[in-house]
């Protein structure tokens, strides 16, 4: 490949053997996959030996000894058939041995033992990790990977290098903490508590205390962190997307970028651009290997360019063990790219795992470990012969679109397993983005070590590395606002067995296309007619429905349908992506009013799927505005797309379309409502009186779609529901929202009142707080109502046909 060339190796004798694909093509390998089972028995080995503890160890280690015994005489019975067959049963039993040693280490021992008792202990840590902030049923919290080195408690004192991981609590420390450096030692006190079964850390480590640094990191770990705030500074000059995906394109660091920023490129299949992988490796190598050529460099030389960007890639991107294993598969991945390296690139690979598996037992329980692995595959099985075919692209080119493509469709079915979607649009989306990645990611790190010598020099690569990741960007924003960017998926067995016969036909397909540029633009304008109609599901929605109970996840989102294309939604739920498929599928183009019962995250977050996708006229939210963090943004999404913020009062009536409303609670709330608090915090869970009376602040509202009446309850609890109930207003309905998504607290009398015949509970599947509760859903039986369930049924339509209730499940 000019430019690439298996990083300037000379060509060798196999190479005149390749099987040459048509007149005109270039040369393609044949596969070696002799060692893919050997690769497969030694993770499997891995996978089993870390997940096993006590007597069950040495029992599965017994049976596997007895078949890779039966298997290697087998192999030696008759070598030259079998001889795969014995290797990988050796693979087997060394990884289950490695495997199951290295998980002893790491659940036994002093720290693993004062777990167990759940004991208060004082530690001396090594931070390995940077602080991850995050936003918890309790409010904010940072997660760091430490090493512990010293451990006291139960009144005894250990020396231990134990893998532990810190969760800092309460906004004071977990501030201190986002300025603690990797490499930092650290006197950390708090509570041991344990890990599941087959974790690769001995301990979790809870603290509420801000970071007493002992002492600093190593003058290399010093360097390292001054060129990635080079970096930093080099793109701060610019608008904030760009600002926050350059350094996520060349070091992984993610925390700069926005909620909606993510779940576009989550939308859109571009997720794997933003973390430590090996096709952002292989994108960055190829592309500096190419200019390196291209100037003239030639040989051993361009070999040393290619293993001084590996170098430079994971110092900067820290040696963790993520960082290591996306340069093995990356290195993979580019020789498979080179001139004859795609005959041995699946044998590459293989080796490769079986190291990284004998090293690290625990990346066998990875799913980073194998969507890498997964993306290196389709790198090596697909993009070469796509690049081989495609004589009518430039190869550099080629290499661009072929990579990201074939790591799409490679990690496909395990993305769908994690995400419960399909991203269509990130076939098209990375063949579109994959050209800026490489130069956005070379750019970045020019201007990270631009930045120890000048900052003028490094502003201008940032420059232009801004520039690049804008057009990212710009892909990521554009397909995820098609109806069809994303299909829902079930994550079952079969479901995702479907799927993966799927993405092996599309990578045929993708052979066939590739060879004609035409058939190409055709199957390209095929696919974005499908991303511009979106999925479409037999029987959904029905058209008689009046009322839908979206599937959002742990929140609320529904629908009341106002006249064609036309719908008032109630509280809009976690994740934009889920409420805007929602509208989509009911073909929603207008929105006059959006209510928010109250500012929990799980009733508000997702208002950017609805804000700026769809005219809104107004946004109704509850009267107190607490949480404070949640209702400033509801204020400034409102603002920014011109929609009116206000509060309806209690007692307020009226219609729009085809609905009408009663506005009948908050009423009578305790005092300090309205201060701030954390939001989407369970009662069910301890949550603080505080976080009760934001869901009691709850809108409750009766409405009515054409005949059908239907009862809105916010997450109002017991105390909340009383009080409405003694105003003596008219609590009757057709169709109950079970408050608080079916929390076991609940009030008798106001289920009573409302002599609904169909309850609905809006919940997420296999959702933490156990919701909904059985004592609720056994009161709405007990009342003669039919319970339905979006974490069981997904979404929820409810239709009236001259006065009979019927439902339809989306599942």
């Amino acid at each position: 490949m000019p430019g690439v060339s298996g990083a300037g190796s000379p060509a060798t004798d196999a190479e005149s053997e390749e099987e040459v694909s048509g007149r005109g093509s270039r040369p393609r390998p044949d596969h070696d996959v002799r060692l893919v089972p050997v690769a497969a028995a030694g993770w499997a080995g891995a996978w089993l030996g870390t997940g096993l503890t006590g007597p069950d160890r040495w029992s599965v280690t017994t049976v596997v000894v007895v078949l890779v015994v039966s298997s290697a005489a087998a192999g030696i019975a008759r070598r030259r058939r079998l001889v795969v067959v014995a290797a990988a049963a050796l693979a087997l039993l060394g990884s289950v041995v490695v495997g199951g040693l290295v998980a002893q280490g790491v659940t036994h021992g002093p720290v693993a033992d004062l777990a167990r008792s759940r004991a208060v202990v004082a530690a001396d840590v090594l931070v390995r990790s940077d602080p991850q902030v995050r936003t918890g049923q309790f409010g904010g919290y940072a997660t760091v990977r430490v090493r512990v080195e010293t451990i006291s408690g139960r009144g005894r004192t250990w020396a231990v290098r134990s893998p532990v991981l810190l969760v800092i609590g309460g906004d004071q420390a977990v501030e201190s903490w986002r300025r603690v450096l990797v490499g930092s030692s650290v006197r950390v006190t708090g509570r041991l508590e344990t890990v599941d079964r087959g974790s690769d850390i001995a301990a979790v480590l809870r603290v509420r205390q801000g970071a007493d640094v002992r002492a600093p990191p190593s003058r290399s770990l010093l360097v390292v962190e001054r060129v990635r705030e080079g970096l930093r500074t080099a793109v701060a000059h610019r608008p904030p997307e760009p600002r926050a995906l350059v350094p996520a394109l060349v070091l992984g660091d993610t925390s700069a970028m926005t909620d909606d920023l993510q779940r576009s490129f989550q939308a859109t299949g571009l997720t794997h651009l933003t973390a430590v992988s090996g096709a952002n490796l292989t994108l960055l190598l190829a592309f500096l290997l190419f200019a390196a050529k291209w100037s003239g460099v030639r040989g051993w030389w361009l070999r040393g360019v290619g293993l001084g960007g590996v170098v430079v890639f994971v110092a900067l991107c820290r040696t963790e063990p993520s960082v290591l294993r996306a340069a093995a598969m990356g290195l993979v991945a580019l020789a498979a790219l080179g001139a004859g390296g795609g005959r041995k690139g699946l044998r590459q690979l293989s080796v490769a795992v079986l190291v990284l598996v004998m090293l690290d037992p625990f990346l066998a329980r990875s799913v980073g470990f194998a969507l890498s692995v997964l993306a290196s595959a389709g790198i090596v099985w697909w993009a070469s012969s796509w690049v081989a075919v495609a004589v009518w692209l430039p190869r550099p080119v080629a290499e661009a679109v072929a990579v990201p493509l074939a790591a799409h469709l490679a990690t496909l079915p395990v993305v769908a397993a994690l995400s419960g979607a399909v991203s269509v649009s990130g076939l098209l989306a990375n063949a579109l983005a994959g050209p800026f990645v490489g130069p956005a990611t070379v750019l970045g790190f020019a201007a990270a070590g631009l930045s120890l010598v000048s900052p003028w020099p490094a502003a201008a690569a940032g420059w232009c590395a801004s520039w690049c990741a804008q057009v990212i960007i710009w892909v990521a924003q554009v397909g995820a606002a098609l109806p069809g960017s994303s299909w829902q998926w079930p994550a079952t067995p079969v479901a995702l067995g479907v799927l993966g016969v799927v993405a092996l036909a599309a990578g045929v397909s993708v052979r066939v296309l590739a060879r004609h540029r035409w058939w190409a633009l055709a199957g390209s304008v095929l696919m974005a007619a499908g991303m511009l109609t979106g999925p479409v599901q037999p029987g959904w929605p029905p058209r008689e429905w009046r009322v839908v109970a979206c599937a959002v996840g742990q929140g609320d989102g529904l629908v009341l349908r106002a006249g064609p294309g036309q719908a008032v939604v109630v509280d809009v739920g976690p994740d934009p992506v889920a409420i805007r498929r929602c509208l989509a599928g009911l073909r929603i183009r207008s929105v006059p009013v959006v209510v928010l019962t109250h500012f929990h995250a799980d009733h508000v977050d997702g208002l950017s799927g609805v804000l700026g996708r769809l005219p809104v006229g107004q946004v109704w939210v509850s009267p107190y505005a607490s949480p404070s963090a949640e209702a400033a943004e509801v204020a400034a999404l409102a603002r920014a797309s011109g929609a009116v913020v206000r509060s309806p009062p209690v007692g307020e009536t009226g219609r729009v379309g085809g609905v009408w409303w009663q506005v009948l609670g908050p009423v009578g709330l305790p005092r300090g409502a309205a201060g701030g608090g954390a939001g989407g915090r369970s009662a069910d869970a301890g949550e603080s009186a505080e976080s009760g009376a934001e869901n009691d602040a709850s809108l409750v509202l009766r409405v009515g779609v054409d005949d059908l009446t239907v009862l809105l309850t916010g997450d109002v609890e017991p105390d909340g529901q009383a009080r409405i109930l003694a105003t003596g207003a008219d609590l009757s309905a057709d169709l109950l929202k079970i408050p608080h998504h079916g929390s076991r607290r609940q009030d008798p009398a106001f289920f009573a009142a409302t002599g609904a015949r169909i309850a609905v509970a809006s919940a997420g599947e296999g959702n933490s707080y156990g919701h909904p509760a059985p004592s609720t859903l056994r009161l709405a039986t007990h009342l003669g109502m039919t319970v339905l369930r979006t974490d069981q049924q997904g979404s929820i339509a409810i239709t009236d046909r001259d006065g009979r209730l019927a439902a339809v499940t989306q599942r």
